[in-house]
């Protein structure tokens, strides 16, 4: 018999938590209780210690992401899923949260609650599963640090940036919003152009990357349709949207497209992964980091066999080792490094292919 999963609803909408709860106690396997703020949330935590918790960041007397920094100080945290509105600054607290610790985050609508639970049910169960599963990974990530280094000025016209020719492709999921400002905070101005896919709501994309262009030296932006791909710049997958790169002459750009979902995403690490082999070939490198599912995967061994140099992240670094773990498998990757020596793997495949070429 499977055990049971137990999850923690803690939002103070009584609409929400009354949805949340009738949507999950008809699932085979969970058990669930709620709470209307964090203070009661502790109390029912002390009797029935929860696998995953469900939460809001916007609650009376203490708010969610003060919760989540006292979850993620326990030796053993309790996995979160951020369940956040989506408004301007709401979009901005829940890509905090994810910086925090959270592992998931799901979009609230300020209207028809009912009805928004019952349409993304596969998708709720799906992150509250994948959190539960990524418990035993959290104790060890590292709380973000600001860069020490002051950003230095970067160039305002596009036209007096050299562009690249070196192009590296990262894909991520569960646990990625830490792998990745993990692998661009210490990036040099001058490093190769990036092209990024996290798995994550579109309504957070914008912020997501607003917060890492903060935090790092190069300059990192939601993509644009034609964006260039160059030294110094990340271009993270808008929600929703696939992301492809192309070659122009001697130069990239990315495409943003519409369209269904690929390896069970939208945004699909395998879609930017097969679009970088035909456009860049043996002048990329492909990173794969942690999250679940096999995303990337095929598309990694797609780089690889066009002469891409390709990267894993180790298990013992990753929340979740689901993708790195099925690249592996299939014979698609380089390397398999932690977490804190990816950037300069990166760095290092990209100056040997500059050499060879």
């Amino acid at each position: 018999m499977a055990p049971v999963l137990r999850v923690l609803v803690v939002d103070d909408s009584a609409v929400v938590r009354q949805g949340v709860l009738m949507l999950l106690e008809r699932v085979p396997g969970m058990a669930v209780e709620v709470a209307s703020d964090p203070l009661i949330a502790r109390q029912k935590m002390k009797s029935h210690r929860p696998d995953v918790i469900l939460l809001d960041l916007e609650m009376p007397r203490m708010d969610g992401l003060t919760f989540l920094r006292e979850l993620m100080r326990e030796e053993e945290p309790v996995p979160v899923v951020v369940c956040s509105g989506l408004a301007g600054p709401g979009s901005e607290l829940a890509v905090r949260a994810l910086q925090e610790g959270a592992v998931e985050i799901i979009a609230k609508p300020m209207l028809g609650v009912g009805d928004f639970l019952r349409e993304s049910r596969a998708r709720l169960l799906e992150s509250l599963r994948n959190a539960a599963r990524a418990r035993a990974r959290l104790a060890r990530r590292t709380p973000p640090v600001k860069a020490e280094l002051e950003p230095p000025e970067r160039p305002t016209d596009p036209l007096l940036t050299v562009t690249t020719d070196k192009v590296v492709a990262v894909g991520a999921s569960t646990g990625g919003t830490e792998a990745l400002r993990q692998l661009l905070e210490p990036m040099p101005p001058d490093c190769p152009g990036l092209v990024i896919v996290q798995h994550m709501p579109e309504q957070f994309t914008s912020a997501f990357a607003k917060r890492l262009n903060q935090l790092c030296r190069i300059e990192v932006k939601e993509a644009e349709q034609g964006d260039a791909v160059r030294q110094g710049r990340a271009l993270i997958a808008p929600g929703n949207r696939h992301l492809r790169v192309r070659r122009t002459g001697g130069h990239y750009q990315v495409e943003v497209l519409d369209g269904g979902r690929v390896s069970g995403h939208k945004p699909s690490v395998d879609v930017l992964f097969q679009s970088v082999a035909r456009a860049a070939g043996e002048n990329a490198v492909g990173v794969l980091l942690t999250g679940m599912g096999d995303d990337g995967a095929d598309g990694l061994l797609v780089m690889k066999q066009a002469g891409a140099a390709t990267i894993a992240q180790d298990e013992a670094s990753c929340v979740v080792f689901g993708m790195p773990r099925a690249a592996i498998e299939r014979g698609a990757v380089d390397e398999v490094l932690p977490l804190g020596a990816i950037c300069e793997a990166v760095r290092r495949r990209a100056r040997q292919r500059a050499r060879a070429s």
